[in-house]
């Protein structure tokens, strides 16, 4: 936007792939800056949502939403480092593009040390705006199907009885079926059994796949993890499951896999 705090409008061509209900959240405390962004961005399809200051975005509950935020570093009240960190200490994962009249190195290399997209000093050229909500938007659309990933996996995790889960860690973690029967106190048949099972149920086909798996979980904090495959055996551990999706997960279609050592 040189010469100018007002955006020009795009070039001819210039068009944006959006994914239904995504918005572009724009938040700065210069009317005339969210006239001319709001402007700019629905003329390449997007949507977008606008607000005056930190506390009114806050306020509106958006933080969850599909998107990104462009976000004015300089506004009175909390400003747009400190929202920023407010929404990641929060656990929201909006992609953030800063920018700002009053740019300076530290408030630079503290939001990109903080993940922000980028941090585009006014005047910005258009096409360096349209650039960085473009790529926040990838980073959203790519943490969104991570995260709908890992919710898939942890349902069909819940539904492995404990031995299953047992037996899967162990699998994981690289012990053979004779080295698991003998800490489970099981027959390396039964072993067999309930690796074939668990991995029925979390449709993998091999034990690359299995510990590529159980490498999502360790990393992606699901908190039936860290002590599922780890709990004490006892006499419990041969009963079922007892999630809703239990009886959805032993009437699965998937194909039995190749349970031996070699699989």
């Amino acid at each position: 936007m040189t010469g100018s705090h007002r955006p020009r409008l795009p070039q001819h061509g210039a068009v944006l792939m959006i994914t239904a209900g995504e918005v572009v959240f724009v938040v700065d405390d210069d009317p005339s800056m969210r006239t001319a962004l709001s402007s700019l961005l629905r003329s390449r399809g997007m949507s977008v949502e606008t607000f005056a200051s930190a506390t009114e975005f806050l306020d509106a509950k958006r933080a969850n939403a599909a998107g990104c935020l462009v976000l004015d570093v300089r506004m009175p009240g909390t400003d747009g480092l400190d929202l920023h960190d407010a929404l990641q200490a929060g656990g929201h994962l909006l992609p953030v593009v800063f920018i700002t009249g009053f740019g300076d190195v530290e408030s630079g290399v503290r939001a990109m040390k903080a993940g922000a997209v980028d941090f585009l000093s006014k005047p910005f050229e258009q096409d360096d705006l349209f650039q960085a909500v473009d790529t926040a938007m990838a980073r959203a659309a790519h943490a969104r199907a991570q995260r709908e990933e890992m919710r898939a996996l942890g349902a069909r995790f819940a539904t492995l009885s404990l031995r299953e889960r047992q037996v899967f860690g162990r699998v994981a973690a690289g012990l053979l079926n004779k080295q698991i029967a003998a800490e489970l106190g099981v027959s390396e048949k039964t072993v067999k059994v309930h690796r074939a099972h668990a991995m029925s149920k979390m449709r993998v086909r091999s034990v690359a796949d299995l510990v590529r798996v159980a490498e999502r979980l360790s990393t992606g904090g699901d908190p039936n993890w860290a002590d599922a495959c780890r709990e004490p055996v006892d006499a419990r551990a041969d009963r079922p499951a007892t999630s809703n999706a239990g009886a959805d997960a032993r009437r699965s279609d998937h194909p039995m896999v190749d349970f031996s050592d070699r699989a």
